[in-house]
């Protein structure tokens, strides 16, 4: 992904740059439109001096050449004018210099005579190095003025958008407090707030009513469940019933208790979405994880051995702790031979259990996902291990696993840092 740029930052280039372009087109411009009336300035005069050359020779009076800047000369016969360029040594600078160079031939009192006059044309590199001085200084004082007005008065007329970006940031569907957006007199900030009052409200009042109608179902089901389950206990103990009845009857309470388990996950998932667990405190996972591994092994559901390095303490929500270490362990009963030894190991920041594994997972990136599960034999929910997720992004724990000799290892990095 490229980086991103501040739009205070990308209209500054943005107004650096078109300025710098049109400093470069005018000092080109400007050098050149100056050099050619210069030029027609130094034509002139050349023209103005032949011309009193010209008056003061019909006058009778004797005009003396000053060479090379002047001189008059007769001659035998006329010929066309001439306007060039040429280079003469000046010995006041001790180099040549350029000249521009005008000669005309006139026929004066019965005479022809060629009069030559040769003007010093400035040199180009003086005067364009003249020219960009000037124009990058003038240029220069003009965009650091430009620039920190510019910017200032775009800082002053974004700050409304700028504060309410701010608190779309902290928005939350969890606050109940309101927006606190700024108003603007610009128009489209305006009707952007209005937008974003509105677009707000409604997603807070869709969020509750979510909210209430997952809390209300979950709920409301718990009782249908609870009555089903009586009756068939009723059914069971009050009268006798055939093997297939029984059969029958078994699979309906395992149905019934994992639609129960089911409606359970849901539940604390929903809370976690909607930071319902609020409670903070120093938890000992060590101790936990000991309690765990003791019950399953007094329901001898499988093997199990516990290492622990140093004691793990973890701040954070005591039943979501107890949640994280029994769906991890679950997990790994659930997919485990029974001859494996299920390992647990814990030091001061990390938790990493494995278990037996004839196979690596098809689909490792989906494994945390909800209602994902590698295969329709086993019988699970499918909300475990994204329930273990959920709870480690609110923490800022770091779940990960991978497939090593033959073992699923689960691990939990506890630092936050």
């Amino acid at each position: 992904m490229s980086n991103k740029v501040r739009l205070i930052k990308k209209t500054s280039r943005t107004f650096l740059l078109t300025g710098l372009v049109l400093a470069v087109l005018s000092t080109i411009a400007l050098f050149f439109y100056t050099k050619y009336q210069l030029e027609n300035e130094l034509e002139e005069v050349l023209y103005s001096t032949e011309a009193r050359v010209e008056n003061a020779l019909k006058s009778g009076k004797t005009v003396g050449s000053l060479p090379p800047i002047l001189e008059v000369n007769e001659v035998k016969s006329l010929k066309d004018r001439v306007l060039k360029d040429t280079v003469i040594y000046d010995p006041s600078q001790q180099e040549m210099e350029l000249f521009r160079e005008y000669s005309n031939y006139r026929k004066i009192n019965g005479k022809n005579y060629q009069i030559t006059i040769r003007e010093m044309v400035v040199e180009s590199e003086d005067f364009l190095i003249a020219i960009v001085l000037s124009n990058v200084i003038i240029f220069g004082l003009a965009f650091v003025f430009l620039f920190y007005f510019n910017t200032s008065r775009n800082l002053q007329l974004w700050q409304p958008f700028f504060k309410n970006l701010e608190q779309m940031k902290r928005f939350s569907l969890s606050s109940k407090a309101p927006l606190e957006l700024v108003e603007s007199d610009v128009l489209e900030f305006s009707e952007l707030k209005n937008e974003i009052t509105t677009l707000t409200n409604k997603v807070r009042a869709d969020y509750e009513n979510l909210k209430q109608f997952t809390e209300d179902v979950s709920h409301e089901m718990q009782t249908p469940l609870a009555i089903i389950q009586a009756k068939l206990d009723n059914i069971i103990n009050s009268q006798e019933i055939n093997e297939v009845q029984f059969i029958q009857i078994t699979s309906i309470q395992k149905d019934i208790q994992k639609l129960k388990q089911l409606n359970k996950r849901i539940t604390i998932l929903t809370k976690i979405d909607n930071n319902q667990f609020v409670t903070v405190e120093n938890v000992n996972l060590t101790e936990i994880i000991n309690n765990k591994v003791e019950s399953f092994k007094e329901l001898k559901m499988s093997k199990m051995l516990h290492a622990s390095n140093d004691m793990l303490n973890i701040t954070m929500d005591p039943y979501l702790a107890e949640i994280l270490i029994n769906n991890l362990i679950s997990n790994a009963i659930k997919h485990n031979n029974s001859e494996e030894v299920i390992t647990i190991v814990s030091d001061k920041s990390s938790f990493v259990i494995s278990n037996f594994g004839e196979k690596a997972l098809e689909h490792p990136s989906k494994l945390f996902h909800r209602f994902y599960r590698e295969s329709n034999e086993t019988k699970s929910t499918g909300l475990g291990l994204a329930i273990v997720k959920k709870i480690c992004d609110l923490y800022q724990f770091k779940v990960s696993y991978k497939f090593e000799k033959m073992h699923h290892f689960f691990s939990v990095n506890f630092s936050t840092k």
